[in-house]
């Protein structure tokens, strides 16, 4: 890799972009300058003479990806998208961490141009970083299986910290990454021994080179200068040395001195987060050979040199754009499968062979899922996950699929562009690793687990909300209905926990009918999703009795109406989710018995339900009608918005135990006669 000579004005720009971090910080009042500071010249060499990119195609498929995964140095990310012209200006970073700036307080993936991914939870960017190298090898597959072509390779780059690899989410990544031999992954791990509470080591003593040797990976250290500046030089040559290793992944073990040159400040916590304030800054500035008395300093050179990146960048770009029309021509399916992926289209007629349930055998929801997995995924090639080691109880093994797993592996099925990911027991990096890899692009990735193992991923599935990624985790065992494993595998707050999550959708279908048309919609919406699913089998409902599954893709319909003669006679509406639908049918049936007229409402979804006009969501549950019981094997909270002051919840309020699915069901009360009690309950308070 030949590069050009390293020249005054370079140091100049690393120079200004130090104290951009200074005085981005100082203005606003608070931050994190420090590690800015010191790893300016290692992000202003990446950008200007490493990382394949173009500033003007941003989004171009074969550019390599930077993560900053500790995001709460944003500032580095952001002086250096500055200085290669992505379009952030200098008003930007004045404007640093105030309301609707470019430049937050944590990169923001679609709010800035030039981040790929949201991160500021530490280790998060760490697990995107494995996804999306990941990602990378799986896509080249779909589009190069022959691997004819250097055109869709590139690298996946990420910026860590101390904090980011003690987070566990990163070692399971870590881990995993060693496993899939991911060459494309090149991590530089910051060790400048801060943390807010002063030096790490009062945390952390491990050799972490020795683990992520332990590991497997390729590991480079480079220590800092005699003064504690950043060695660049070699950090450079460990970089070219970095992009050499096409077998492993690789940790550049870069030692750096937090806040170098800052005369008081360097070395020390406070430098962590805080503004360095104005005679530090200045004496700082003098050391750097720059004004002190002058803020935010961008000297007309040194910009128009930085920004000669982008010369660079489209020389780079024409040259693969003519390599990428001769392919295009050479391979025209696969173009169009390129092409369809790019602009996040689906293939005509891709959901026509979606199973239709018989309603002559019960089947848990878990297994329909895994049927329609089958079909999704002979007409979608983008459709691509696995599962933290529990793929026959998730049902998520993609038959004749392949195991996702390096040509070297000597591990049964195994193929580099296989389609059956093994993530381990690993959930909360499972989670990030799908992030990374729908951010890459091209691919609509699933993960399962246990619904109540949802808990070990919350933060991971927090930030695809977040993001609006598209990402379906497939969460199975729903219930107390899981039955002997006891209360440690049964959730009971979860399906609540995650409901709060803005921007997630959380769909609990009440048969095997449901699940297929959820599937349909979830690759519709293409957004973040949780399924979950049973693991005890469930009767399918007989549509020609019932109102079509078809509603199921509104969040919530009138499964049955309370007569047959007119949809407004109505007494009492009975809503469930899951496997509790079947107990709300037969509940009607008694009352009716009784000479209650009882609406049944199937509610899968009650984000895609909110999400109807007024009107639909007045059809199904009109306001007229105040007497209301829901009825869910979880915790009650979310239901009272839906069931008001006269409503009357069936709930899981405590912990499960140790038994079969049908003692269960009965210790906690769901049975018909409960539901009926609860919907008489419930007549009389709406009555008053």
């Amino acid at each position: 890799m030949q590069l050009l000579k390293w020249q005054v004005l370079d140091d100049k720009a690393v120079a200004i972009s130090r104290a951009f971090a200074m005085d981005a910080a100082q203005k606003v009042g608070n931050g994190h300058p420090g590690t800015a500071m010191s790893l300016a010249p290692v992000a202003y060499t990446l950008f200007q003479r490493i990382l394949k990119h173009d500033p003007a195609n941003p989004n171009w498929i074969a550019r390599d990806r930077f993560i900053l995964s500790c995001g709460h140095s944003s500032l580095t990310l952001y002086i250096q998208l500055y200085l290669s012209g992505y379009g952030l200006e200098l008003e930007d970073l004045k404007n640093f961490r105030t309301h609707q700036a470019k430049t937050p307080g944590h990169p923001e993936y679609g709010h800035t141009l030039g981040v790929e991914t949201t991160t500021g939870p530490l280790g998060q960017g760490v697990a995107n970083g494995v996804g999306m190298a990941m990602a990378a090898r799986y896509e080249k597959g779909m589009l190069d299986p022959e691997n004819k072509t250097d055109l869709f390779d590139h690298n996946i780059w990420v910026l860590c910290s101390d904090g980011d690899l003690q987070e566990g989410i990163s070692a399971e990544a870590s881990s995993l990454a060693a496993t899939q031999q991911l060459g494309n992954l090149k991590v530089i791990y910051d060790d400048n021994r801060i943390s807010i509470e002063g030096d790490t080591h009062i945390s952390a003593t491990e050799d972490v080179s020795a683990r992520y040797r332990a590991y497997g990976w390729a590991v480079i250290e480079v220590a800092a200068k005699a003064d504690g500046d950043v060695d660049r030089e070699k950090l450079e040559a460990a970089m070219i040395t970095a992009i050499a290793e096409k077998n492993k992944p690789v940790l550049i073990h870069l030692h750096t001195v937090i806040a170098w040159p800052a005369p008081n400040a360097k070395g020390t916590s406070k430098a962590h987060g805080s503004a360095l304030g104005a005679d530090e800054i200045a004496a700082t500035k003098k050391i750097l050979g720059l004004e002190p008395q002058d803020s935010f300093i961008a000297p007309d050179d040194v910009i128009a040199h930085a920004r000669a990146v982008k010369v660079r960048g489209a020389e780079i770009y024409k040259q693969w754009q003519v390599k990428f029309n001769e392919w295009e021509k050479s391979n025209p399916q696969s173009a169009q499968l390129l092409n369809r992926l790019i602009n996040k289209k689906l293939p005509p007629d891709w959901d026509k062979s979606l199973p239709v349930f018989p309603i002559d055998k019960e089947i848990a929801t878990r297994a329909a899922s895994g049927k329609v997995i089958q079909v999704l995924a002979k007409t979608l090639p983008e459709f691509w996950g696995g599962s933290a080691d529990l793929a026959d109880s998730n049902n998520t093994t993609i038959e004749g699929g392949g195991s996702f797993l390096p040509a070297t592996s000597k591990m049964a099925g195994a193929n580099p562009y296989g389609r059956i990911i093994h993530f381990g027991i690993r959930e909360h990096a499972m989670g990030a690793i799908i992030n990374g890899a729908a951010l890459h692009g091209l691919v609509k990735p699933f993960a399962g687990t246990f619904l109540v193992f949802s808990d070990y991923m919350r933060g991971a599935v927090r930030l695809s909300a977040l993001m609006q990624l598209p990402v379906t985790y497939v969460w199975t065992h729903d219930s107390i209905g899981l039955g002997e494993d006891g209360p440690t595998h049964q959730p009971v707050e979860h399906l609540a926990a995650l409901r709060t999550i803005p921007g997630l959708a959380v769909i609990r279908p009440a048969d095997a009918n449901e699940v297929s048309i959820c599937w349909q919609e979830i690759i519709k919406r293409a957004k973040p999703v949780g399924l979950a699913l049973s693991r005890q089998n469930l009767p399918v409902l007989d549509r020609n009795k019932y109102a079509s599954a078809q509603g199921a893709a509104n969040g919530a319909y009138v499964l049955a109406y309370g007569s047959a003669d007119s949809k407004d006679k109505c007494e009492v509406i009975l809503i469930a989710t899951g496997s509790e639908i079947h107990l709300a049918i037969a509940a009607r049936e008694k009352l009716a018995e009784e000479g209650i007229k009882a609406r049944v409402v199937s509610a899968p979804c009650l984000e895609w339900f909110k999400e109807q006009p007024e009107s639909y969501r007045n059809q199904v549950l009109p306001k007229t009608i105040k007497a209301r019981v829901s009825i869910e094997a979880g915790v009650a909270q979310p239901w009272y918005q839906y069931i008001g002051d006269s409503g009357v919840p069936i709930s899981v309020e405590s912990f499960g135990a140790s038994a079969s699915a049908s003692v269960l069901f009965k210790e906690f009360g769901f049975t018909v006669e409960n539901v009926v009690s609860a919907a008489k309950e419930s007549i009389r308070n709406a009555n008053g």
